[in-house]
């Protein structure tokens, strides 16, 4: 037998070999008709996968993000299965889920897809999903994949196959279609009752220019039709709050094709925008004893090796620039983290001196793949207001509550009343992804748990969904028309170890009694940022989707 412990940390024993849908139906039948998958040790399973050994477990519904995600996850291999019956012998690249559905990359080879023919791919869909095909998760050997595909003449799965890693690989089939997949997925297609295909757009053999454009096909799917028709409406609205069509009308940005893609500018009302929410959050920050500070654009590629930041994100940045003479390597800043701490280092610092508060609306750069810019919300240049805190191991508690000070006095400020929260913690079961030591993790994990019960803030907790550097608080706010939007996150940042952040933990006069390590204690770093302030990342107007401008603090908010 085996141990399941709840969320609410109730615990049932079950046969070892357990699948979630098992568990769901010892539960109540309703429920077992309602999941989607389920979360074990912050891993999100397929309902009929096995469970072997002790573990924690959530079920997942159409609500949850997770439920949501593994329903349109299903929904692409139903899409491709579609496309496979309709136009034999096209090529297939991937086809994952996104924030709001989901997307299939397709070599249509001689054939082309226009708009007109995506209600007939949708009806076939429906047709698929009626049968109630079950959707079947295989192992098996790399070169048996490479075979498989290989023989079906699969270039891009086979491409795909080629360079995992020796072992076994998962695929997903469902009817007549077999997907190379990690999973997870729905038992059966019979859930999927609504589909609409959105958009068509042109998309890169894994986003690299020189590879060959394949058409993206891009869809949404529901439980139920009313949830369509809902959701229809909605983007209705969305169309016309378009921060893009907003931003060109009141001249706020502009793009260049001259000076690059995903690179926004601030026109002169943009800019006084920009300028006058700046000086809203400075005031606030300063009241509360932050001092301001900037930071160049570039940063030593050492700095981002030893911070850890580049073993985690160098593959994905823009790479290093090298000086024409000495051979040095730079990169533009991804972030604004370690500079704060080389500012912290460069004088020694006394328990007196902490907590020390430093901010800055730092510009950063992060490489996204052409095809995925899209206006304000994913460009590869942002300004970010980055604070940092650093403290003491028994301030991080009392500092903590200060921040969340801060981003309830700007939500009451601007109106932000329907809000939620989520702690982010790691998952318990994989720690060896996560750095710095199991005790300084569970100081912060439980310095963020016991800030936000001292707020009365309720708060979502999810395992697994911690920064590789330590836990963190997420709000969330709903736009006019109720679309979530994370904004603000407060991060306890556990990487400090590797930039040696101390301070003298005992009085000068006494250290000639102590052994010299032992007089250094290593300090605590609290990151936030208010992303309402994340220019040209997340813009103001497409934040909060305003459709009548009147001015408070200078900022556009729409007529409630």
């Amino acid at each position: 037998m085996i141990k399941i412990t709840f969320p609410d940390g109730s615990v049932r024993e079950y046969n070892e070999g357990v699948n979630g849908l098992q568990i769901a139906e010892s539960i109540s039948p309703r429920l077992a008709q309602d999941v989607l998958a389920c979360g074990v040790n912050g891993e999100t399973y397929d309902l009929e996968r096995s469970i072997d050994k002790d573990a924690s477990i959530v079920l997942y519904k159409w609500e949850d993000e997770q439920g949501k995600h593994t329903f349109w996850h299903t929904s692409a291999h139903l899409l491709a299965e579609a496309l496979q019956e309709l136009y034999p012998g096209i090529q297939f690249g991937i086809g994952p889920a996104i924030e709001n559905g989901f997307y299939y990359d397709v070599d249509l080879g001689e054939t082309t897809i226009k708009d007109a023919d995506l209600p007939v791919i949708e009806a076939k869909m429906i047709e698929l999903a009626a049968k109630k095909e079950a959707v079947v998760r295989k192992d098996i050997a790399k070169d048996g994949a490479l075979k498989l595909f290989g023989d079906r003449g699969e270039t891009y799965k086979t491409e795909l196959i080629s360079e995992l890693e020796d072992g076994h690989i998962t695929t997903y089939t469902q009817g007549s279609f077999t997907d190379l997949c990690r999973g997870p997925h729905l038992p059966t297609t019979a859930p999927i009752k609504a589909v609409k295909l959105t958009s068509l757009a042109g998309a890169y053999w894994r986003g690299q220019e020189n590879r060959k454009m394949l058409t993206r096909i891009y869809g949404i799917t529901f439980p139920k039709k009313k949830l369509l028709d809902e959701y229809l409406v909605l983007i209705e609205e969305a169309k016309k709050r378009d921060h893009r069509k907003i931003g060109k009308e009141i001249e706020l940005f502009m793009f260049s094709e001259a000076v690059g893609k995903g690179l926004p500018m601030w026109l002169p009302k943009g800019t006084a925008l920009r300028l006058r929410l700046e000086e809203f959050l400075k005031k606030i920050q300063k009241r509360f004893g932050y001092l301001q500070v900037m930071t160049p654009h570039i940063g030593s590629k050492s700095l981002y090796v030893t911070s850890g930041h580049y073993a985690k994100y160098g593959k994905d940045s823009f790479q290093p620039i090298h000086t024409p003479e000495e051979g040095e390597e730079y990169l533009l800043k991804p972030m604004n983290c370690p500079h704060h701490c080389e500012m912290y280092k460069h004088q020694p610092r006394s328990y007196k001196d902490l907590p020390l508060r430093l901010a800055e609306f730092g510009t950063v750069y992060r490489y996204e793949q052409s095809g995925e810019l899209h206006g304000l919300t994913r460009v590869r240049s942002f300004t970010q207001d980055d604070a940092h805190i650093f403290c003491r191991p028994d301030q991080v508690k009392e500092e903590f509550l200060r921040v969340m000070d801060i981003i309830f006095i700007i939500f009451k400020a601007l109106d932000f009343e329907n809000f939620e929260a989520q702690i982010s913690l790691r998952d318990p079961n994989n720690r060896d992804k996560y750095i710095g030591s199991d005790e300084n993790w569970e100081k912060a994990e439980q310095s963020i748990v016991e800030a936000c019960q001292e707020k009365g803030l309720k708060a979502k907790v999810e395992l697994g969904e911690a920064a590789f550097y330590g836990p963190k608080l997420d709000f969330m706010v709903r736009d006019a028309i109720g679309r979530k939007w994370q904004l603000g996150t407060i991060q306890i940042s556990l990487f400090l170890y590797r930039l040696r952040l101390v301070y003298v933990q005992i009085p000068l006069r006494f250290q000639p009694l102590f052994h010299q390590q032992s007089a250094y204690m290593e300090c605590a770093v609290i990151h936030y940022h208010v992303s309402y302030v994340r220019f040209s990342r997340y813009g103001y107007p497409q934040r909060h989707e305003y459709l009548v401008y009147r001015s408070r603090f200078s900022v556009f908010r729409r007529n409630r």
